[in-house]
């Protein structure tokens, strides 16, 4: 393609996006005459802003604040990793609907001493003293007594026995001792120092709070208590409002306590003491010896090349070789020849999500636990099978397929770079909302509900075990070109992570985008089908779409067998942050999240 040809096809695809933004504007008029349409910009798309650049240092978070307070970490002679930390101690208190120190993290840095990235797994295992049968029981006796419905599929989405163990403090303590410089105390004291006096609330975490309460009302007969939750979260009933101050003094202790006593108070000093007591006074199966034994894991990123990009995700018990399976497949086209809103492009995409999340929910799981076939599914020759079984005139059917896997989860993602080429790449999650609904007396913070993604099929390799990690939904992302550091990034929420990821990376390999449009840009999200843990594997599921993909494409999509639906909510669509840097100058260029509150914060 030559470059006048992409030229023009660059000025008619803003033409035809032009005119898409004039007939909404034309059609919101004609129902309130009142109503104003988006302004104009002197450069770069119609609807994105203009991505943020500094030299020194950078970070993109999903809250204003903690981008501000990896930047002062930075100021005082912090590294990344120093205040990736921080940023994200300060996410579990300004976004504890999304995160929290009691949930899990994975990390991948690009560390410029060594030119290589690192991958952390800090996701923690469920009860020692539990197994399958036992488990089993105990959803049966939740159905008897009236905790669960007769007919409820699956582990419970709250209460302990979807509680494994926090892995997010672990993974904290195993970066800072190979990256910090400066103590943990001063990493955490921002985040301790916010708790007291207390932030004022921002707009879209204050709607997840409203969610999340109505959340844990509806399913409290799961919680064995929400005493906690209502005092801590929801005082006098009543969710945080937007701009109300909020405060969490006993989450400032637990800081506190983990910048002078360090990982050990976590796990077998007092802090573990006062969860092991929580445990037993709930009747938990987690006990202090499950804590103690905790332990995260250095891994290995994998990477595939994509139009000399090369895409690193870590390996399984997360999803992220999904997205390389979603590369490996969508490469076999000429997908800069497409038009991006085009049906022909969303329909190749959308299939080679299925097909790649088909191989993964047969396969995935703890690898301690599973066989899990890697090179294999990130094979060429996997690949070029799964794309020739795309049709281009119809969808595959569900039986065609075998399995694909979902996960439904809220998550925060953060980015932060520094002035020596330090890049950080790092998403932390509670998954479900903000959690279990249990909070452990005292201490701040709720317990992440993950093993609730475990199946309860023998048969399947995600099947409940003692001492096993669940698979994970959590994904962080790094991008390098010729070896050199290029692009750290992800997209939180479930199972959208490994599509937005290939949505992100086609936008801005194959159709030139900057950082900020990849990451407004409209979405899609294909959400349905069996997974790990349970599921139809009959059903195709549901293609979402935001309101920015043209009519005739979801028109198209639909007549090639796709059930479209369209949603304005923003929510499913995930929480995209990244950071670029520009591999002659050393200048860095951020990005954030639109649908989200966060900010990009620069020196």
């Amino acid at each position: 393609m030559t470059t006048l040809y992409k030229r023009l096809k660059a000025l008619a695809l803003r033409f035809a996006r032009l005119t898409t933004i004039t007939l909404l504007w034309f059609l919101s008029c004609s129902i309130n005459a009142q109503s104003l349409g988006p302004g104009a910009r002197p450069v770069g798309a119609d609807w994105s802003r203009s991505p943020v650049y500094g030299a020194q240092g950078m970070a993109a978070t999903a809250q204003p604040l903690a981008s501000q307070i990896a930047i002062d970490i930075l100021k005082q002679g912090g590294t990344a990793v120093d205040a990736a930390i921080a940023a994200n101690a300060a996410l579990g208190l300004m976004e504890p609907t999304g995160n929290g120190i009691g949930g899990d993290l994975f990390a991948i840095v690009w560390d410029p001493k060594t030119q290589q990235l690192y991958g952390y797994n800090g996701s923690g295992r469920s009860p020692v003293g539990r197994d399958l049968d036992a488990l089993l029981s105990a959803i049966e006796a939740m159905k008897s007594g009236g905790q669960l419905p007769k007919d409820y599929r699956g582990i419970p989405s709250h209460g302990s026995l979807a509680v494994t163990v926090p892995g997010t403090v672990d993974g904290w303590f195993a970066l800072h001792e190979r990256w910090g410089a400066l103590d943990m105390d001063e990493v955490l004291a921002p985040a301790a120092e916010y708790a007291e006096i207390g932030f004022p609330m921002s707009p879209v975490i204050a709607a997840a709070f409203a969610a999340n309460q109505r959340r844990f009302e509806q399913r409290e007969s799961m919680i064995e208590e929400l005493d906690n939750a209502r005092a801590l979260y929801f005082p006098e009933g009543v969710a945080p409002a937007v701009g109300t101050m909020f405060r969490n003094p006993d989450l400032a202790k637990t800081l506190r306590t983990l910048g002078a006593e360090g990982r050990a108070s976590f796990y077998q000093g007092r802090l573990a003491e006062q969860m092991a007591d929580y445990f037993e006074a709930i009747d938990a199966d987690l006990t202090a010896a499950d804590l103690a034994n905790h332990v995260g894991e250095w891994v290995e990123p994998r990477g595939v090349d994509y139009h000399g990009a090369t895409l690193w995700e870590l390996p399984p018990n997360g999803q992220g070789f999904a997205a390389l399976m979603m590369l490996n497949i969508i490469k076999q086209a000429d997908v800069a020849e497409m038009e991006r809103g085009s049906a022909e492009l969303f329909h190749l995409m959308v299939e080679a999500k299925r097909l790649a999340f088909e191989a993964m929910a047969q396969t995935f799981a703890d690898p301690v636990f599973a066989q899990i076939p890697v090179d294999q599914l990130l094979s060429d020759k996997f690949a070029e099978a799964q794309y020739a079984r795309i049709s281009t005139d119809k969808v595959l059917t569900a039986e065609a397929l075998a399995v694909p896997l979902e996960g439904e989860g809220d998550t925060t993602y953060l980015t932060v770079a520094d002035a020596s080429g330090m890049m950080v790449s790092l998403i932390q999650s509670n998954y479900r909302g903000m959690g279990s609904g249990l909070v452990p007396t005292g201490l701040g913070f709720m317990l992440q509900d993950r093993g609730e993604l475990f199946s309860l099929d023998p048969k399947h390799p995600n099947v409940y075990a003692p001492g096993k990690r669940p698979f994970h939904t959590i994904i962080p992302a790094f991008v390098t070109r010729e070896g050199k550091p290029w692009m750290s990034f992800g997209l939180m929420g479930g199972g959208m992570q490994p599509q937005g990821h290939v949505q992100v990376l086609v936008n801005i390999v194959d159709f030139n985008m900057n950082l900020q449009e990849a990451g407004d840009a409209a979405r899609f999200l294909h959400d349905g089908g069996s997974s790990p843990d349970g599921g139809d594997p009959t059903a195709y599921g549901t293609l979402y779409v935001e309101p920015g993909v043209p009519v005739e494409t979801v028109s198209s999509l639909r007549e090639l067998g796709h059930n479209v639906v369209f949603d304005d909510t923003a929510g499913p669509f995930g929480g995209y942050q990244a950071i670029q840097r520009d591999q002659h100058t050393g200048v860095y260029s951020g990005a954030t999240e639109m649908r989200k509150d966060g900010t990009v914060a620069a020196w």
